[in-house]
C-alpha cells in the first residue's frame, strides 16, 4: 500500500489538476499584487488614493479581460477569493471617500468585480448596505441624498441594477435594502437616475417574483410621483416599471395606479401613450388577478383605439384582439353555444367586415354596466380632453355591445343628451356616432319610447341632434312603420317652435333632411308634416342662413316623392298648409310664429316655374305648373281680411301688406292663376284696402297707408283687372286716394298720383263730371310738392285728366270755368325755376289747348310779360296759332 501511494505521488498531475494549480498560482500572484496596491487606498493624499485605484483597475483588466472569449468559469473562480477577501471591503469603504474621483473609480471597480466574480451573489450582503448608506440615508428623505454628485448617484444605481441582474433570486434576503434604495432614487432630482431606477425596479420585480409582492406596494408611491415628470423618457420608464412592479407584485396596487395611467392617455408625447397601451394590454393578458380588474383596464386600452397616432391605435387594436381571443379560449365552455352557432353581424352594422371578435364583444357586454357610470361622469368633466376621450370610448363600447345596448339605453341617451350640448366639436362628433350606433342596434319601437317623450318634455338642440343621428343609423325597413309618428311629433308647435336659437333650427332641419335621405319614397306618407316643419324653419330661421338649406330639403322631399320640384310640392299641400295656419289667425301678432309661417307659405305658393325651364324652354304643362296660390284663395282671403283690420296689430298688418304687394305685382301668375280672383275683388277693396286707407294719427298708421296704397298700385298695374273692374275699384277708392295725396310720405304721394293717372285713363269719356272736377285741384296742389318725381307724376295725371274732358260742346261748357282756372295756375308753373317742370307743364298746356284755345291764348298773353323768360309762352302761342280753328 505504501508503495502504491508513493507511485501515485510520483505520477505526473492530470490536466484538471494542472489548471487548478495554475489558477491557484494566479490567484496567489493577484493576491500579492493587490496586497502591494491596497495600502495606497488608505493614504491621506487624495492623489495617492486615486493612483492606487487606477492601478487596481489596470491590474484587474489586465488579469481578467472583459471579453467573453478570454473568460472561463475557472478564471472567475480564481478571482472570487481575492475579490471577496481583499477588494470588496476596501472598495466599499472607498464609496465614502471625500474625493469625488475616488468614489467614481471605486464604483467602477465594484462593477468590474461583480462582472468577473464567479459568485457575485456573495457580494450582496456587503454591497446592499453600502448602497443604502450612499443613496438612502436619512438626508435622502429630506431631498438631500448622502451622495451629492449626480453622475455618481447614477453610477451607484447602475451598480445596483447590475447586482440585481447578476444576483437574481439570491437578492430576495436583501429585498428590503434594494427597495429602500429605489424608493429614494425614484425621486432623485437627476432625470437619468430616475430612468435607471425604473429599469432597476423592473429587473428586481422579475428577479424575485416569489418575494417581490411583499415589497411592491412601497414602490408604487414613488413611481406615481414620477409619472408626471417633465421629461417624457422618465414618464415612459415609470410606466414600464409600474407594469412590471404590479405584474410581479401585489395586484391590489392597480387601483392606485389607474388614475395616473388614465391621465397619461392625454399625454402630448405619443411614446408615453404607447407605453400605457402596452402595459395595460400586458396586464389584461398576464396579470394574475386580471378578471377582477377587467372593468377598470378595458376602458384604458379601448380609449387608445381612437388615438390620433395610427401606430398607437394599431397596437391597441392588436392587444385588444389578443385579449379577446385569450379570454375566449379560457371560457370556451361558457361560450360553446355562441361559438358553435355564431350569429351574423346585425343587418345595419356600420362595419361588418371589421366586427370585433366574440371574446371582445363578450368582455365589453359583461363589464358595460360597471364602465358606463364612469363614462357618464367623465363626459361632462370640466376638462375638454377628458370629455373627448369619454365620448370616443362610449362609441367604441357601443360598437362592441351591439344589441346589448338596449338594457342600458336610458342611461346612454341621458348621457348623449348632455354631451351633445358640449361646445367641443370633437365631443359632439363622437356622440353623434354613438347615437348612430344606437339606431343601428336598437329597435325603433324601443328608442322612440325614450327619445320622443324626452324631446316633448324638454325640446333642445341636443335632443334633436340625437334623434337625427339615431335615424341616420337606423335601417329604412325598421323605420318605415314609425315615420309618420316621428314627423307628427316634429311638426308639433311645442317642438318645431321650441326655441329661437339658431342651433335649434339647424338640428331641426337636420332631422327632416335625415328622414328624407334615409326613408326616401316612404316620406310620402308624412309629406305634409315634414313640409310644415320646413315652413316653420324657414319662417323662424330662414334669415339666419338656413333658407337655402330648407329649399334644398324641399327639393329633396319632392324628388323622393317623384314630384317635379318644390313648386308642385306646395301645390299639393297648399290648401292644408293654409288651413293649418288659419286656425289661429285671430290671435296673431307681429311676434306670432304662425304669421311668419303664413308669409312663407304665401311666398312659396306664389312661385313661378323654375328658371331652368324658362331658360331652356323645356316643354311643360302651363296649367299644371301654375303657382298654387290661386287655388287657396278661399282660405287665404278670409285670413287677410281678418288680420288687416285696423284694430289688429299694426306691425303685423305692415308685414302682411308687404307680402301681399309682392304677390299682387304678378297677380296673373299668383292670385289669379286659376282665374278666380275677380270673385274676391270686392273683399280686397272694401274690406281690406278701404279700412287701411282711412287716416289715423301716427307714423305707424302712415306706414300702413303707404303699404295699402302700394298694394292697390300693384293690383291695378298687374293687368289682371279689366277696365270695368278698375272703374269699380275707382268708385270705391278714389276719395281715399285723393286724400293720400296729402300724406307726409313722398312714396305715398307719388304712388297716389300714378294710381289716379291709371284711374283716369281707364275711365275715359265715361267719367262723371262732378267727380272729375274734384280731382284736378288736388293734382294742382302736387305741383308745389317738394319732390321732383311727385310734381312730374302730377303733370302726367293732369294730361290724362284733360284728355277725359274731351267731348261735345255741351259737356265742355260745364268745365269752362274750371279749365280757365287750370290754365291760369299752369301758366304760373310755366315760369318754374326747374326746367324739367316747365317742360312738363308746357306739355300739359298743349294737351289742354284743344279744349279752349282762344281762352288759353288770352290768358297766356296776359301773363307773358310777367315771366322771367317769355320763351315758353311764345312757344305755347305759336302752338296755338298752328292749331286748326275749332269747328
Amino acid at each position: 500500500m505504501a508503495a502504491l501511494v508513493a507511485a501515485e505521488a510520483a505520477a505526473p498531475p492530470g490536466p484538471a489538476e494542472a489548471a487548478e494549480a495554475a489558477e491557484t498560482a494566479e490567484a496567489a500572484e493577484l493576491s500579492r499584487a493587490l496586497s502591494r496596491l491596497l495600502p495606497g487606498l488608505e493614504a491621506d493624499s487624495k492623489l495617492s488614493r486615486r493612483r492606487a485605484l487606477e492601478a487596481l483597475q489596470r491590474a484587474i483588466e489586465a488579469a481578467w479581460p472583459e471579453e467573453p472569449a478570454a473568460e472561463s468559469a475557472a478564471a472567475a473562480a480564481g478571482f472570487q477569493g481575492p475579490w471577496a477577501r481583499l477588494l470588496l471591503p476596501r472598495l466599499l469603504r472607498c464609496l465614502a471617500d471625500p474625493a469625488e474621483g475616488c468614489r467614481a473609480l471605486a464604483a467602477h471597480l465594484l462593477g468590474l468585480g461583480l462582472r468577473r466574480a464567479a459568485r457575485p451573489r456573495d457580494a450582496l450582503p456587503r454591497l446592499l448596505p453600502a448602497l443604502v448608506a450612499r443613496l438612502a440615508g436619512p438626508e435622502s428623505e429630506r431631498g438631500r441624498p448622502p451622495e451629492t454628485c449626480e453622475e455618481l448617484r447614477l453610477a451607484l444605481v447602475q451598480l445596483l441594477g447590475l447586482a440585481v441582474r447578476l444576483g437574481g433570486a439570491a437578492l430576495a434576503p436583501h429585498l428590503d435594502d434594494a427597495v429602500r434604495v429605489l424608493r429614494c432614487t425614484l425621486l432623485d432630482p437627476f432625470a437619468a437616475v430616475r430612468r435607471e431606477s425604473c429599469q432597476c425596479a423592473a429587473s428586481l420585480a422579475r428577479a424575485t417574483p416569489d418575494h417581490f409582492h411583499m415589497q411592491s406596494e412601497s414602490l408604487i408611491g414613488p413611481l406615481m410621483q414620477s409619472i408626471s415628470h417633465q421629461h417624457w423618457k422618465v414618464r415612459v420608464a415609470v410606466i414600464e416599471a409600474t407594469g412590471s412592479v404590479i405584474q410581479f407584485g401585489n395586484g391590489k396596487s392597480v387601483d392606485d395606479v389607474l388614475p395616473h395611467f388614465a391621465q397619461r392617455l392625454f399625454d402630448d408625447v405619443p411614446q408615453v401613450r404607447q407605453a400605457v397601451t402596452c402595459v395595460v394590454g400586458g396586464w389584461l393578458l398576464d396579470l394574475r388577478d386580471r378578471y377582477s380588474f377587467f372593468h377598470k383596464l378595458i376602458p384604458l386600452l379601448l380609449s387608445n383605439l381612437e388615438d390620433d397616432i395610427p401606430e398607437i391605435a394599431l397596437t391597441a387594436a392588436s392587444l385588444w384582439e389578443k385579449v379577446g381571443l385569450q379570454w375566449q379560449r379560457e371560457n370556451e365552455d361558457d361560450l360553446k353555444d355562441k361559438l358553435d352557432f355564431a350569429s351574423p353581424p346585425p343587418a345595419h352594422h356600420p362595419s361588418p367586415d371589421n366586427r370585433p371578435g366574440l371574446g371582445c364583444r363578450e368582455l365589453v357586454f359583461r363589464n358595460l354596466s360597471k364602465i358606463l357610470p364612469a363614462i357618464c361622469h367623465d363626459v361632462t368633466d370640466w376638462v375638454a380632453g377628458t370629455r373627448v376621450k369619454a365620448a370616443q370610448l362610449l362609441a367604441v363600447l357601443l360598437l362592441h355591445a351591439e344589441d346589448h345596448v338596449t338594457q342600458h339605453l336610458e342611461v346612454i341617451l341621458r348621457t348623449l343628451h348632455r354631451a351633445c350640448a358640449d361646445d367641443d366639436r370633437a365631443v359632439v362628433r363622437s356622440c353623434t356616432r354613438s347615437a348612430e350606433l344606437v339606431g343601428a342596434f336598437v329597435s325603433p319601437e324601443v328608442f322612440l319610447k325614450l327619445v320622443l317623450p324626452a324631446l316633448k318634455k324638454s325640446p333642445s338642440p341636443s335632443g334633436l341632434l340625437i334623434l337625427a343621428s339615431i335615424v341616420r343609423g337606423c335601417p329604412r325597413e325598421a323605420l318605415r312603420p314609425h315615420l309618420t309618428l316621428i314627423a307628427t311629433e316634429l311638426a308639433r308647435p311645442h317642438i318645431c317652435q321650441g326655441s329661437e336659437n339658431h342651433l335649434y333650427g339647424e338640428h331641426l332641419l337636420l332631422c327632416v333632411r335625415t328622414l328624407v335621405s334615409v326613408c326616401r319614397e316612404d316620406c310620402g306618407q308624412c309629406s305634409l308634416q315634414l313640409l310644415e316643419v320646413l315652413v316653420t324653419i324657414e319662417a323662424l330661421w330662414g334669415a339666419t342662413g338656413l333658407g337655402d338649406k330648407v329649399r334644398e330639403t324641399m327639393d329633396a322631399l319632392a324628388t323622393a316623392q317623384d314630384i317635379d320640384g318644390r313648386q308642385d310640392l306646395y301645390r299639393e299641400h297648399a290648401g292644408p298648409l293654409v288651413e293649418w295656419l288659419a286656425a289661429s289667425h285671430h290671435d296673431w301678432t307681429i311676434h306670432s310664429s304662425e304669421l311668419l309661417q303664413f308669409v312663407v307659405v304665401v311666398n312659396h305658393a306664389a312661385l313661378t316655374p323654375s328658371v331652368q325651364q324658362c331658360i331652356w324652354a323645356l316643354p311643360w304643362d302651363e296649367q299644371a305648373h301654375r303657382p298654387a296660390l290661386g287655388e287657396v284663395l278661399p282660405h287665404l282671403v278670409p285670413v287677410l281680411r281678418s288680420c288687416l283690420q285696423p284694430a289688429r296689430d299694426p306691425q303685423m298688418r305692415l308685414r302682411l301688406f308687404s307680402s301681399l304687394s309682392r304677390v299682387l305685382l304678378s297677380a296673373k301668375q299668383t292670385v289669379d292663376s286659376q282665374g278666380h280672383f275677380h270673385h274676391y275683388l270686392d273683399t280686397v277693396t272694401k274690406d281690406i284696402l278701404v279700412p287701411n286707407l282711412q287716416w289715423h294719427a301716427g307714423k305707424t298708421a302712415a306706414a300702413i297707408r303707404t303699404a295699402a296704397v302700394s298694394c292697390l298700385w300693384a293690383l291695378i298695374s298687374s293687368e289682371v283687372l279689366s277696365d270695368e273692374q278698375i272703374r269699380k275699384v275707382q268708385e270705391t277708392l278714389m276719395p281715399q286716394i285723393l286724400t293720400s295725396l296729402e300724406e307726409d310720405s313722398q312714396m305715398t304721394r307719388l304712388i297716389s298720383c300714378q294710381i289716379i293717372n291709371t284711374f283716369l285713363k281707364t275711365s275715359g269719356g265715361v267719367a262723371d263730371a262732378d267727380k272729375l272736377i274734384k280731382v284736378y285741384p288736388e293734382l294742382l296742389k302736387r305741383l308745389d310738392d317738394v319732390s321732383h318725381e311727385v310734381r312730374l307724376a302730377a303733370t302726367s295725371a293732369l294730361v290724362t285728366w284733360l284728355a277725359c274732358v274731351r267731348s261735345d260742346d255741351d259737356v265742355k261748357s260745364c268745365y269752362q270755368s274750371h279749365i280757365q282756372f287750370l290754365y291760369r295756375e299752369l301758366l304760373v308753373y310755366l315760369d318754374d325755376p326747374d326746367g324739367t317742370v316747365q317742360d312738363a307743364v308746357l306739355e300739359v298746356l298743349k294737351a289742354g289747348s284743344v279744349l279752349f284755345p282762344e281762352l288759353l291764348a288770352r290768358e297766356t298773353e296776359a301773363v307773358i310779360h310777367k315771366h322771367r323768360s317769355p320763351a315758353l309762352c311764345q312757344q305755347l302761342l305759336q302752338h296755338l296759332q298752328a292749331q286748326p280753328p275749332a269747328q
